[in-house]
C-alpha cells in the first residue's frame, strides 16, 4: 500500500513538474515584497510577506505552473507515446482523465488564490485579471506557440513576466517614477533571461524546427520592442525629464553580475557537456534555478536584505527537489517486477 501512494504521488508530480514550481514561488515572493518595500517603507522584513497575501501568491504560482505543465502533457499525449512513452500520460500510469481533472484543478487553484490576494488587498489589486493573462499565455504556447519557434520563446519569457506583476498592487499617480525601477525591472529581467535562455537552449538541443537567423531576429526585435516600451512608459511618468525619470541607481549591478555569471556557467556546460543536446538541457535547468538568485537580488537591494537571504534559500530546495525527483524516479523503476516477453513476440 505504501508502494502504491508513492507510485501515484510521484506520478502526479511528474506530470506536473513540481520539483520546479520554487522557481515560480519565488517570483511572486520577490515582486510582493518590492511592493510592500515601497509601500510600507519602515516595515522589516518579516512584515514584507503578510502571511495571506504571500500564501495566496504561492498558490497563484503553483497553480499557474502545475496548470502549464500537465496542460502541456495533455496535448502532447500522443507525440510523447511515440518519441516520450515513460511519461505518465503515454506510460498509461494518469489516464486523459485524471489528467484533464488536474489540470482543471490548478487553473481553479490559480484563479481562486488571486481572487484571495485581490480580497486581502482589500480590492486595489488586478491580481485575478493578470492571473488570467498568464493563463491564456500559457494556454496559447502550449497549444501553438511551442510549433511557431520565435512567438512561442517570447511567449515563455512573457509568462514570467506577467506573472511576476501579479502581486503588485494597483499603482496610483502618486507613486514616484523610482518605485517602478523594481517593480518593473525585476518582471522585465526575468522576461529576458528566460527568453533568450529558452532560444539559445532550443537550439543546442537541436529541436524542430531548427532555430534560424529568422527566429533570433523575431526573438531579439519583439525583447526590444517590450524593453524599450517599458523604458518610455517610466521615462513619461513624473514631472522631470525622461532622462532623470530612467535613472538608474547602483542596485541594477547586481542583476547584471548574476547575469554575466551565469553566461559564464552556460558556456562551461557547453564546453563539458558530452552532446549539444545534453548540455541544452542541463544549460534549460541551472537556467531555471538561477532565477531564484535574480529575485534573491532584486529583494535584497530593493527590499530588505533578509527578504533576499530567505528568497534564496528556496535555491538549494528547488535543486534538492529536483534532484530527489529524479532519485525517487530512479527507485521505483527498479523496484518494479521486470516484464518478459518470449523470443520473436
Amino acid at each position: 500500500m505504501p508502494a502504491f501512494w508513492s507510485h501515484r504521488l510521484l506520478t502526479l508530480l511528474q506530470l506536473t513538474r513540481m520539483a520546479l514550481v520554487f522557481t515560480a514561488i519565488a517570483d511572486g515572493w520577490c515582486a510582493l515584497a518590492l511592493w510592500e518595500a515601497w509601500d510600507r517603507p519602515g516595515a522589516g522584513a518579516a512584515d514584507l510577506w503578510d502571511p495571506w497575501r504571500a500564501l495566496a501568491v504561492g498558490g497563484v504560482a503553483v497553480g499557474l505552473y502545475g496548470f502549464g505543465m500537465s496542460l502541456n502533457d495533455l496535448i502532447d499525449r500522443r507525440r510523447d507515446a511515440q518519441i516520450s512513452p515513460a511519461r505518465p500520460l503515454p506510460s498509461g500510469r494518469v489516464s486523459v482523465g485524471a489528467a484533464t481533472g488536474v489540470c482543471g484543478l490548478l487553473l481553479a487553484l490559480s484563479l481562486g488564490a488571486a481572487a484571495v490576494f485581490e480580497f486581502v488587498g482589500g480590492g486595489r489589486s488586478p491580481a485575478v485579471a493578470l492571473t488570467a493573462v498568464t493563463l491564456g499565455l500559457i494556454w496559447f504556447y502550449d497549444a501553438a506557440g511551442k510549433y511557431l519557434v520565435g512567438p512561442g520563446l517570447v511567449t515563455l519569457g512573457l509568462v514570467r513576466f506577467v506573472h511576476a506583476l501579479v502581486p503588485s498592487l494597483e499603482i496610483h499617480p502618486a507613486v514616484p517614477p523610482a518605485a517602478w525601477h523594481p517593480l518593473l525591472w525585476h518582471p522585465l529581467w526575468l522576461l529576458n533571461h528566460v527568453t533568450i535562455l529558452s532560444t539559445v537552449c532550443y537550439g543546442w538541443e537541436q529541436k524542430r524546427p531548427a532555430l534560424n537567423a529568422k527566429h533570433w531576429g523575431c526573438v531579439l526585435l519583439t525583447l526590444l520592442a517590450i524593453d524599450g516600451t517599458a523604458a518610455w512608459w517610466i521615462g513619461t511618468r513624473g514631472h522631470g525629464s525622461a532622462a532623470e525619470n530612467l535613472r538608474l541607481d547602483w542596485r541594477l549591478a547586481g542583476p547584471a553580475l548574476a547575469s554575466l555569471a551565469f553566461v559564464a556557467v552556460a558556456l562551461r556546460v557547453k564546453r563539458r557537456a558530452p552532446t549539444s543536446r545534453e548540455a541544452g538541457q542541463a544549460t534549460m535547468l541551472y537556467g531555471l534555478l538561477w532565477l531564484i538568485a535574480y529575485d534573491a537580488i532584486f529583494a535584497g537591494l530593493y527590499a530588505r536584505p533578509a527578504a533576499g537571504v530567505g528568497l534564496f534559500l528556496l535555491l538549494p530546495i528547488a535543486y534538492g527537489s529536483v534532484r530527489a525527483m529524479r532519485a525517487w524516479s530512479k527507485l521505483l523503476a527498479a523496484s518494479q517486477r521486470p516484464e518478459f516477453k518470449r523470443a520473436g513476440a
